[in-house]
C-alpha cells in the first residue's frame, strides 16, 4: 500500500495562481504546439494529445487537475487487458445455469396459493460481474481468516441462492422454500440477504438501500483498524460492494466517500450495476449516471473504473479516428440508450449511427443483428476481469467501478430494459422457452407446459460443477459463509466494578460520568480492555471522554502530522495509526457503521470486538434508527450509550436536541436491551450482566442501549442488600417509606428518581403518605418479559398460568401506583397493564423547549412536587385522603405557575 503524501496528499490538484511563469519562452512553446495540433489535427486530436499528456504527469506523480469525467468508454483499453485465466465457455454454462434457477426460484415463488413474489431483474443484470467474482475473486474463510467481505446487492439474492444450488449448498426443496421462512422451515429462505434468518450463509444485511456502501466503507475502515491495532491480520481481506446506479441517489450511499479516500482503504472496492433503471423508470433519463457518478467519485478523491462496452464495441472503437463515435457515446442520454435495449438492430442502424455518414459506414458491413448484440461491458466476463484485477491491483485509493448493464439482461423482450422489470416475478410459458433458448438449456417444452418452471442441474459429476467446486476451493471455500470462531472472553472480575459501586460520596456526578469511569476501570482489564472499542461522533469532550486522549488515542492511520494545540495540556488531543478511539467527525451514520462493523468483528474475523458508541440520545434512534435495525440483522454486539438523555435535561439545547422518546423507539427492536438506570451501581451491574450476555460462554446476540444524562447528582454507595436480579430484570425497590400512615407507590427511571425521592419526602412531612420509591431501570425489558409469560399463557392453556415478573415484583405493595420519567407518558405505560393495582403515569409529552431543568419539569408536570400531586390525586380517588388534598397541593406548589418552579441545578455537560 502506498504511504505518506503519495497516498494522502493535502493538495490533489490545482491550476496555478500567483505562481510566476520563470520561462515565458518555453511555455510559449508549449501553447505554439497546442495551436498547431488544433490546425494541424483538428480539436478532438488535441485534445486525445492533452489526455495523453495528463496521463503521462500522474506516472511521474505531477499534480495536475483531476476531471471531473472521462468519455463514455471503458477506463482499460483493449491493449492493457489481462490474460482472462478463466475457461469462458464452461463459465457461461455455469452462468446460464444460475440464471435459469434463479428466474425460476421467483417464477415458483409466484405460483397460486403462495404469491410471495421476488426480484428477477435486478440479477439478470448483474449475474456477470458476480460469476467472475466467484470465480475469481472473492476469497472464503477455509484458511481460518476472516475472507473477504462481500456486500451482495438485496435485490440479487435469488441469483446467490441459485448458484448455491449448483453447489448442492441448497436443495430444490430450500428454493422452493424462498420467502417461505415460517411455512417452510426449516427448508425456508428469506427474501434478502438477512444473517439474522440465515446466521450460517449470509454475513451482510444490505437491502436497506444505502446502508450497503456505507457499512462497507466502515467494514474495510474496521479490517485496517483491526490490523493496526494487532488484533486480526486483515491484510488479506477486501471488501466488495455490490450496489444499483439507482441506490447511489440515497444520501448514506454516497456520503461517507471521503473517508475512504483519506483513509487510502485500496482495501475496498465498489461496483455499480448501472442498469440505469431505478424500481420504476430510468435514474438519469434525461442525463448519464455513469458520467455522474464518476464525476462525484473522482471528486471524492476516488479511483474510477468505466465498464461500459462489451468487446463487440472495440472494432467500432479503432475506426473511430475523428472521435465522432466517442462524441455520440458521450451525448447520447441514457433514456434513449434504454430504449435501444428495447429495439431492433435496424431501428439503432437509423436512429443512433444514421446521424451522420462516418458513423453508418462504420455499420455498413454489420447485419441487423450484430447491430442488435452490440453489448454493454457488464456482460463481459473478459472486460470484467480486467476490472476487477484493475480494482485489486489499484495502490492507495478505493476503487469504484461503474458497469453498465441491461436490467432484465437475457429474460426476454417482455422484460430487457422495460420500466415495470423490476416489479415483474413471473415468466409467461413463451417467456419460458425464449429464455431456455437464449441459454441452450437442453429442457424440453413439455416440462415447460406442465406447470412450475423446473429447476436445471447438469449433474454434481459435471464438467461445470466440478469448475465451481475447483474454483471456490482455490479461492478458499464458499461464498457467501458466515463463521462463527470466536472464543467467549474472560469477564472482568468483581474488583472492576468497586469504585463505581462506591457511590460518588459528596461529589455530584452526572450518569455519563459515572459509566466513564467504570469503562476507564474495564479498559484497564489485561484480558479485555484492548478489545474495547470507543466510538463517537465529535462529541468526546462533551461527554467526558477526553481524559481517554492520552492513552487510548485516537485512530488515523496517517498518525499526527502536527504539533496539536493544546499539546502542553494534561488531556491534550493525540491522534496515532494504533488509536483505539474512533472519531468519525459529526457523522452519526458514519458511527453507527463502525459500531456494527466492530460489534460484527467476532463472526467477521473472529475476534470479538467491545464497542461503546456514545452520542446525543436524540440523534441515535431517531437518525440512525435504520442502521439499528442492521445491526441487529447482522447479529452485532456491543454498547450504546444515549447521553444527554431526557426531554428536560438537557437544559437550555432545545427543540431538536431534547429527547423523550428514544426509549420508546429502542423497544420496537427485538435485539435491543434497554436500560435507563439512574445510580452508578446500577450502571456496573448492566454492564457486568451486558458483558456476560454478549461475551460469555452461552453468548446472545443481542446489543445494550443505556440512556445516560448529563445532571450532577449524588450517587448513594450499592446497599448491602441490593436486589441485582431486580436491577437485571427491570425494577427494584430503592427506599421503603418510613414515616406516613396512607401507602403509595412511585416507580420512577433515570434522572427522574431523584425526584421521587424528594417527592417521598414531601407526601411524608406534609401530607402523612408513605411512599415507597421504586427504581425502573427498564420499561421495555418488564414489558418484554411480561408479553412473553402471555404468549406462553395463551398457548399453554393447560399448564399452570405463569405470572409477568412486574406483577410478582409489585404484588404485596398498596398502591396508588404513580410512575414518572423524562419519558413520554408511553414510556412507562407499557407495563400499566400489569401493574397490580391503580396505575398513574407523567411524562414529558410533546415538543423539548430551551429553559432551565427545573421550568421544563414544572411545564411537563413530572417535576417533584407534581409526583406528589399525582399520588394525593390516586388516594383521592380511592377516598383514602381528603379530597381536597389535591387543590390544596395545586396552590400550595403553585404548580401552574412555570416561574414558580426551583430552577434546578445548571451546567453539567458530562
Amino acid at each position: 500500500m502506498a504511504s505518506g503524501p503519495d497516498r494522502n496528499p493535502i493538495i490533489i490538484g490545482g491550476l496555478p495562481s500567483q505562481v510566476p511563469d520563470f520561462d515565458p519562452e518555453e511555455t510559449q512553446e508549449w501553447l505554439d504546439s497546442l495551436d498547431a495540433a488544433v490546425d494541424e489535427r483538428g480539436r478532438q486530436r488535441a485534445r486525445y494529445l492533452m489526455l495523453r499528456l495528463i496521463e503521462r504527469a500522474r506516472e511521474k506523480r505531477v499534480a495536475v487537475p483531476e476531471m471531473r469525467s472521462t468519455d463514455y468508454v471503458n477506463t482499460i483499453a483493449t491493449k492493457d487487458e489481462p490474460f482472462f485465466p478463466g475457461n469462458e465457455e464452461v463459465e457461461r454454462k455455469i452462468l446460464n445455469a444460475t440464471r435459469w434457477n434463479a428466474a425460476a426460484m421467483v417464477s415458483r415463488a409466484q405460483r397460486p396459493g403462495i404469491g410471495v413474489g421476488g426480484h428477477i431483474a435486478t440479477f439478470a443484470s448483474s449475474a456477470s460481474l458476480y460469476d467472475v467474482g466467484f470465480n475469481h475473486f472473492f476469497r472464503g474463510k477455509d484458511g481460518g481468516d476472516g475472507g473477504d467481505q462481500i456486500f451482495f446487492q438485496g435485490h440479487a439474492s435469488p441469483g446467490i441462492y441459485a448458484r448455491a444450488f449448483l453447489l448442492d449448498r441448497f436443495t430444490e426443496e430450500q428454493l422452493d422454500g424462498f420467502r417461505q421462512e415460517k411455512s417452510k422451515a426449516p427448508n425456508g429462505l428469506s427474501s434478502y440477504p438477512h444473517p439474522r434468518s440465515m446466521p450460517d450463509f449470509w454475513e451482510f444485511p444490505t437491502v436497506s438501500m444505502g446502508l450497503g456502501p456505507l457499512g462497507a466503507i466502515f467494514q474495510a475502515r474496521m479490517n485496517r483498524y483491526m490490523e493496526a491495532r494487532g488484533i486480526a491480520d486483515t491484510s488479506a481481506s477486501h471488501v466488495w460492494a455490490f450496489l444499483g446506479d439507482g441506490e447511489m441517489d440515497e444520501p448514506e450511499s454516497l456520503g461517507q466517500l471521503s473517508i475512504a479516500a483519506r483513509e487510502g482503504l485500496d482495501n475496498l472496492t465498489f461496483v455499480v450495476n448501472c442498469n440505469l433503471q431505478r424500481l420504476d423508470g430510468p435514474v438519469r433519463g434525461n442525463g448519464k449516471i455513469i458520467q455522474e457518478l464518476e464525476s462525484q467519485f473522482r471528486g471524492a478523491g476516488w479511483n474510477v473504473i468505466k465498464l461500459v462496452w462489451d468487446r463487440s464495441w472495440d472494432p467500432l472503437l479503432a475506426q473511430d479516428r475523428d472521435g465522432l463515435l466517442v462524441n455520440k457515446l458521450n451525448t447520447t442520454p441514457d433514456g434513449q440508450f434504454q430504449t435501444y435495449a428495447t429495439e431492433t438492430g435496424s431501428y439503432i442502424r437509423e436512429h443512433f449511427f444514421g446521424s451522420d455518414q462516418r458513423l453508418r459506414s462504420m455499420v455498413e458491413n454489420m447485419s441487423d443483428d450484430q447491430i442488435l448484440h452490440l453489448g454493454r461491458g457488464g456482460h463481459d466476463h473478459r472486460k470484467i476481469y480486467a476490472a476487477f484485477a484493475a480494482a485489486k491491483a489499484h495502490k492507495g485509493q478505493p476503487t469504484v467501478i461503474l458497469a453498465q448493464t441491461v436490467k432484465g439482461w437475457t429474460l426476454g423482450p417482455n422484460f430487457e430494459g422495460r420500466n415495470a422489470t423490476h416489479q415483474m416475478k413471473k415468466l409467461t410459458v413463451a417467456d419460458l422457452k425464449g429464455f431456455r433458448d437464449r441459454l441452450h438449456l437442453p429442457i424440453p417444452d413439455k416440462e415447460l407446459e406442465d406447470g412450475l418452471p423446473p429447476y436445471f442441474h447438469p449433474g454434481p459429476e459435471s464438467e461445470e460443477i466440478q469448475y465451481m467446486h475447483d474454483r471456490r476451493s482455490a479461492l478458499g471455500g464458499y461464498v457467501p459463509t458466515r463463521v462463527v470462531r470466536a472464543k467467549p472472553l474472560p469477564q472482568p472480575a468483581d474488583k472492576t466494578y468497586a469504585s463505581v459501586k462506591k457511590g460518588s460520596g459528596q461529589q455530584a456526578i452526572a450518569t455519563t460520568m459515572a459509566f466513564v469511569r467504570l469503562l476507564k476501570d474495564l479498559m484497564r482489564d489485561k484480558e479485555i480492555g484492548k478489545r474495547f472499542v470507543l466510538i463517537a461522533p465529535d462529541e468526546y469532550r462533551t461527554f467526558g471522554m477526553d481524559s481517554f486522549f492520552p492513552s487510548a488515542k485516537i485512530y488515523n492511520p496517517l498518525g499526527q502530522q502536527y504539533e496539536s494545540v493544546d499539546r502542553e495540556l494534561l488531556l491534550a488531543y493525540k491522534e496515532s495509526p494504533t488509536g483505539q478511539m474512533l472519531h468519525d467527525g459529526i457523522s452519526e451514520a458514519g458511527c453507527t457503521a463502525s459500531l456494527i462493523a466492530a460489534g460484527s468483528a467476532y463472526a467477521t474475523h473472529g475476534e470479538p470486538l467491545i464497542p461503546v458508541y456514545v452520542f446525543y440520545s436524540m440523534f441515535g434512534f431517531q437518525r440512525t434508527g435504520d442502521q439499528f435495525w442492521q445491526m441487529a440483522d447482522q447479529l452485532a454486539r456491543g454498547f450504546v450509550l444515549g447521553a444527554t438523555a431526557g426531554r428536560t435535561t438537557l437544559t437550555g439545547e432545545g427543540l431538536q436536541h431534547a429527547d423523550g422518546h428514544s426509549q420508546l423507539l429502542a423497544s420496537t427492536n427485538p435485539a435491543v436491551v434497554a436500560y435507563d438506570p439512574a445510580f452508578g451501581y446500577e450502571i456496573a451491574h448492566i454492564v457486568q450482566d451486558g458483558l456476560r450476555r454478549m461475551y460469555g460462554p452461552d453468548s446472545e446476540d443481542v446489543f445494550f442501549y443505556l440512556t445516560v444524562y448529563n445532571e450532577p447528582i449524588q450517587h448513594p454507595a450499592e446497599p448491602e442488600d441490593v436486589d441485582v436480579e431486580g436491577i437485571l430484570k427491570g425494577v427494584h425497590r430503592l427506599r421503603a417509606g418510613e414515616s406516613g400512615e396512607v401507602p403509595a407507590q412511585i416507580l420512577a427511571s433515570g434522572v427522574a428518581v431523584p425526584w421521587a425521592l424528594e417527592a417521598q419526602r414531601i407526601l411524608a412531612e406534609e401530607w402523612g403518605v408513605r411512599a415507597d420509591v421504586w427504581s425502573a431501570t427498564s420499561w421495555n425489558e418488564l414489558r418484554r418479559e411480561a408479553i412473553d409469560v402471555e404468549r406462553h399463557n395463551l398457548l399453554h392453556p393447560d399448564e399452570e398460568q405463569r405470572v409477568p415478573y412486574v406483577t410478582q415484583k409489585l404484588s404485596g405493595s398498596e398502591g396508588p401506583f404513580v410512575a414518572v420519567s423524562d419519558w413520554m407518558r408511553a414510556v412507562p405505560d407499557q407495563i400499566s397493564r400489569w401493574v397490580p393495582g391503580t396505575y398513574q403515569s407523567l411524562g414529558a409529552d410533546g415538543f423539548g423547549f430551551a429553559d432551565t431543568r427545573g421550568a421544563a419539569r414544572r411545564f411537563f408536570h413530572i417535576d417533584a412536587q407534581s409526583i406528589v400531586l399525582a399520588v394525593l390525586t390516586e388516594l383521592a380517588r380511592e377516598g383514602k385522603v381528603d379530597r381536597a388534598a389535591p387543590k390544596q397541593a395545586m396552590d400550595r406548589y403553585q404548580l401552574l405557575d412555570v416561574a414558580a418552579a426551583d430552577p434546578g441545578a445548571a451546567g453539567g455537560d458530562a
